[in-house]
């Protein structure tokens, strides 16, 4: 049986069965709610996000926050309004997944995570508290990203990544000083099964190969070989 709290706001007529939707949350019209999906308090669900059977979203999120531009934005944003967020997923509280996003099946969006626009979400992930998922960010299936995490604009992660707490991603070798043209930035890439330890630095475009290992703390300045482990600083492959 659906419930739905006197006073929450539902504007959408695609509420499925056995649906939950707490004190004060907002469903816009244009929204789907999935069968057996609980909102809980203070949730706003945009318009034009499809959540699957059995989401959980905890309270204060916001789910298809319209990107914005101000004066000190040197681009502006461009996206499509849908949001996806695939059965059996949990959204953490207060976080905030932006339109033009797509998260798999049975995904857990940590506590105050943000998920920029075009970003994708493969099936059975993890984000962790705190993390940040620039614009157009592909994680793919199986990956864990711990908490505060920041994933650069354009980065690409392969099946089964793990990236450990605070590790920093980069995407552009001249902090901006040549002026901000997106067609010429490049995040890194981390391939299939590769870790990344703790504190980790990964610099523009450099590739982590394949079950590959960045010890804690490193800075990687250069692409490292599938299977290899490196450390330091700059990052080196440890002696056998």
């Amino acid at each position: 049986m659906t419930s739905i709290h006197p006073t929450a706001i539902v504007e959408s007529d695609s509420i499925g069965s056995g649906v939950t939707i707490a004190e004060y949350a907002v469903v816009r019209a244009g929204a789907e709610v999935g069968a057996g999906a609980t909102i809980h308090p203070h949730v706003v669900i945009g318009a034009s996000v499809v959540l699957g059977d059995g989401v959980e979203v905890l309270p204060g999120a916001y789910l298809g926050r319209v990107p914005r531009a101000v004066g000190a934005v040197a681009r502006e944003p461009t996206f499509r309004p849908e949001v996806r967020i695939g059965p059996g997923c949990a959204i953490g509280t207060n976080a905030t997944i932006y339109c033009d996003v797509e998260i798999g099946a049975d995904s857990l969006i940590g506590d105050g995570a943000s998920i920029r626009e075009l970003c994708k979400i493969g099936d059975r992930c993890v984000v962790g508290r705190g993390s940040i998922l620039d614009r157009d960010v592909q994680v793919g299936e199986g990956t864990r990203i711990m908490d505060l995490v920041v994933l650069v604009a354009k980065m690409r992660l392969g099946k089964d990544v793990f990236v450990a707490s605070r590790v920093v991603s980069t995407n552009d070798n001249q902090l901006g000083r040549a002026g901000y043209v997106y067609a010429e930035i490049q995040g890194p890439i981390i391939e299939d099964g590769a870790m990344i330890g703790g504190g980790a630095v990964l610099l523009p475009g450099v590739v982590v190969g394949r079950s590959a290992v960045v010890g804690a703390g490193a800075v990687v300045t250069r692409d490292v070989p599938a299977e290899t482990r490196v450390v330091g600083v700059p990052a080196r492959p440890l002696d056998p």
